[in-house]
């Protein structure tokens, strides 16, 4: 199964609007859904119906035994998280399960036991999507990511390709979300951060050695920061899929809970099916 992985380089640029509007046009049946600190792609391909859960397990906590804990201090004195109270009490969220402080305890009151960082979803009815939602100041998101990923590709069929959004920035989840992926493209946005930010999500994609393609989003708001994206994409042999101009009706689609290219009469739709156009070999399996 190919992997088209959309991402951006930071969050705000209408990533997951290209994203759904792509998968509309394609007809795609393989979804999933990276962004697992802010997942909102079910929201816009209105995913319905039963779905599976799974617990997804981070790294171990610690926890103390307050019947063996005589209160002699040294895992409070050794923690460097400060994940320990005066009382002896843990904070999950603090803690990074080093294990030091079970090292340090003389009296076995110390031990790691698992803790539950997020969730995955799958849902199977009409369309496959795999996603997942990390709780709220957990981490090991990469890890969650690469289980998003593995748990598509698990239950995938007949399926010929994929779609799938990223998460934005440069970090652990975007590295996870391209590994396995056959193409990425990068939604620009044209800003001096925003070209930026697709310089350094381009150079992190070249070292998995994707084929990578740039669309520029709102690209008729800042005429000298779009030549320059322009510009680089030629310097550099990228292909340019598209130039998306600013549309108050992407506000009207979002609001609905609808692609944009199910919003007639549409400036940045009917970019978006040139881009889709220019891309469409990928789909071509």
């Amino acid at each position: 199964m190919k992997q088209l992985l959309i991402l951006s380089g930071k969050g705000g640029t209408g990533k997951t609007t290209v994203a759904g509007a792509l998968i509309e046009l394609s007809k795609a049946k393989a979804l999933a859904d990276c962004d697992v600190d802010a997942p909102n792609l079910h929201l816009i391909t209105k995913m319905q119906g039963q779905f599976a859960t799974t617990p997804f397990y981070g790294m171990d906590k610690a926890s103390i035994d307050q019947k063996r804990c005589i209160k002699c201090g040294a895992c409070v004195d050794n923690c460097r998280f400060t994940a320990i109270s005066d009382d002896y009490v843990v904070d999950p969220y603090a803690c990074e399960g080093c294990g030091v402080c079970q090292l340090v305890c003389k009296y076995a009151a110390v031990t790691l036991k698992p803790f539950i960082a997020g969730k995955l979803m799958l849902y199977k009815k009409n369309k496959l999507f795999s996603t997942a939602e990390l709780k709220m100041g957990s981490g090991n998101s990469g890890l969650l990511v690469d289980s998003v990923k593995k748990q598509l590709i698990k239950n995938s069929t007949d399926e010929k390709f994929a779609i799938i959004d990223g998460s934005p920035g440069i970090g652990c989840p975007v590295i996870a979300s391209l590994n396995g992926a056959d193409m990425v493209l990068i939604v620009a946005e044209a800003s001096v951060s925003g070209v930026n930010d697709m310089k350094r999500i381009i150079k992190t994609a070249r070292r998995f050695q994707i084929e990578i393609a740039v669309c520029i989003n709102k690209y008729d708001v800042n005429d000298v920061e779009t030549k320059k994206i322009e510009k680089f994409c030629t310097k550099e042999n990228l292909l340019l899929a598209g130039k998306i101009p600013f549309d108050k009706k992407i506000v009207e689609a979002v609001n609905k809970g609808v692609s944009i290219v199910n919003i007639g009469d549409s400036k940045a739709g009917a970019a978006i099916y040139d881009l889709f156009n220019n891309i469409k070999t990928f789909f071509a399996v």
